[in-house]
């Protein structure tokens, strides 16, 4: 006798096609798994057995195989248990097998038969529920995964307790199953952050910061120790929009696949990710024998801040060079390649010298070529690829003593004016800004008066950057004309994004 049920499986993100294959034999009894199973599909023989007696079934005397193809790829985890209990019990006459492919199992089976979870899950159904070819299909999945299924708001999932309760279902003796109720909300995020009001002595900085949430422009921070560096970029998120719907469910996938949320739980809050300086270039960027999302896919729709940022190994830090660019990671291993979505905001902080307090030289004790060589592990391209680069200025006590500040919501209502522009100027291109125009975009979109052309000519010749910072100066001038709800480019725009780029000039004058 046998059976086959369809399954699926992740690679990276993307769903991949898992056929269940169960074959019921004479000879002696025996339960074997083969297809390339690890450990957690191994172990199901055991907890399939135990299941299907203590629901109340016979578990079958024959020589059982189970085969999950394709056979070269390896499978994980522990949601076969159910589609493998279901396809014996089908091959045993004891589940009526008629429309049964119409109906995707997932679910892991405890002793008693009760359907258990798993992390891999909810990544699984996002995938399917958006495949046409699965449109008329249902997925049978455990109980205590409704809090996140409920947020897919698809009519299409039904939640089962326990073995007993599938059985019933697909018999049609009796429907235990409750159907998702598509009533999922966005709730208010009650995140608490730092008011900027309460940081003192760094307006240029903080105009910085508007500038870089309002186009979506990477960011370097460089002054000496307790200048405020890490306080303003802590304070960051406070200046972003909540997340939508879909960013929630891409998030919950990708955090969901590196285990980093309870049972049921939701990313409902933007990433601030802060990894210490020893991370090696593998932990960033992801990795493993099934490669699993790293830091770098980690702070996707959110910020990556590198404190202390020449303290990390030039290895690691060149990771950054292609998922800066490009917004996503590819992964390639001897099996397998997996890409993972890679866009973030990179934040980032040091200092100017390996003592901190350059160019101060009544406290600075290193040489200028110390000086040099610190700064010179940051690479060109990679410096090219962050858009600010801002020096914040030790803090006096006049600054501490100041009456005014420039405060969260009034740097949020500076943004909003930039973010609504960008939503009209890109309307087409969901989740784009000024910092992902492409050369061409550039040309539409960055219309610069006379004397502004002059100005970019003049700095252009006297810097001798790249092509890449001066289409840098263009995004940010696009961003700040933005900010000040002006639709063309002045002279005015450009000399702030140039006050903006402090790497552009000759920082050891």
């Amino acid at each position: 006798m046998f059976c086959k049920l369809t399954s699926y499986a992740l690679k990276g993100l993307k769903p991949m096609e898992i056929e269940v294959e169960v074959d019921l034999n004479s000879g002696l009894p025996a339960f074997d798994i083969v297809g390339l199973p690890d450990s957690a599909v191994k172990e199901s023989k055991d907890r399939v057995r135990s299941a299907i007696k203590n629901s109340g079934y016979q578990f079958p005397i024959s020589r059982i195989t189970v085969n999950l193809a394709p056979a070269s790829i390896r499978k994980e985890g522990s949601l076969y248990d159910l589609p493998i209990a279901i396809a014996i019990l089908c091959c045993n006459k004891m589940v009526n097998n008629n429309n049964i492919n119409k109906y995707l199992l997932f679910g892991e089976l405890a002793l008693d038969g009760t359907l258990r979870s798993s992390k891999q899950l909810f990544p699984i159904i996002c995938a399917l529920t958006q495949m046409e070819a699965l449109k008329n299909c249902y997925f049978i999945v455990p109980m205590s995964s409704k809090t996140q299924m409920n947020c897919l708001n698809s009519s299409k999932i039904l939640y089962a307790s326990n073995l007993k309760d599938v059985i019933y279902f697909l018999n049609g003796t009796e429907d235990k199953l409750e159907m998702n109720t598509c009533s999922y909300q966005l709730s208010e995020n009650n995140s608490i952050y730092t008011d900027f009001q309460d940081i003192y002595g760094q307006e240029f900085a903080k105009g910085a910061l508007v500038v870089a949430a309002s186009g979506y422009h990477n960011l370097l921070f460089i002054g000496p120790p307790g200048s405020g560096k890490t306080m303003l970029s802590k304070s960051f998120p406070s200046l972003f929009q909540q997340l939508t719907f879909e960013q929630i469910i891409n998030l919950t996938q990708i955090y969901s696949l590196a285990d980093l949320l309870a049972e049921n739980e939701l990313m409902t809050t933007r990433p601030f990710r802060t990894p210490h300086h020893t991370i090696t270039a593998q932990a960033l960027c992801g990795g493993g024998q099934n490669p699993k999302p790293g830091e770098i896919s980690l702070a996707h729709l959110g910020i990556l801040f590198l404190d202390e940022l020449l303290e990390f190994s030039k290895k690691t830090l060149e990771v950054l060079r292609q998922p800066l660019e490009s917004r996503d990671i590819t992964i390639s291993r001897a099996n397998q390649n997996v890409t993972y979505p890679a866009d973030f905001l990179l934040i980032a902080s040091t200092n100017p010298c390996p003592c901190g307090y350059y160019p101060d030289r009544d406290r600075c004790t290193c040489s200028l070529p110390v000086v040099k060589k610190y700064l010179h592990k940051l690479s060109g391209p990679l410096l090219d690829r962050i858009d600010l680069h801002v020096e914040t200025e030790p803090i006096d006590f006049n600054s501490m003593t100041q009456k005014s500040s420039l405060s969260t919501s009034k740097m949020v209502e500076l943004t909003k004016v930039a973010l609504d522009r960008q939503a009209h100027r890109f309307k087409d291109r969901p989740n784009f800004y000024n910092a992902h125009m492409t050369v061409n975009d550039i040309n539409i979109y960055c219309n610069l008066s006379q004397s502004a052309n002059t100005l970019l000519k003049q700095w252009l010749d006297s810097s001798k950057s790249s092509a890449r910072s001066y289409h840098k100066i263009l995004k940010l001038s696009r961003t700040i004309a933005d900010i000040a709800d002006c639709d063309d480019i002045s002279d005015i725009h450009v000399s702030k994004a140039i006050q903006y780029r402090s790497l552009d000039h000759d920082f050891f004058a």
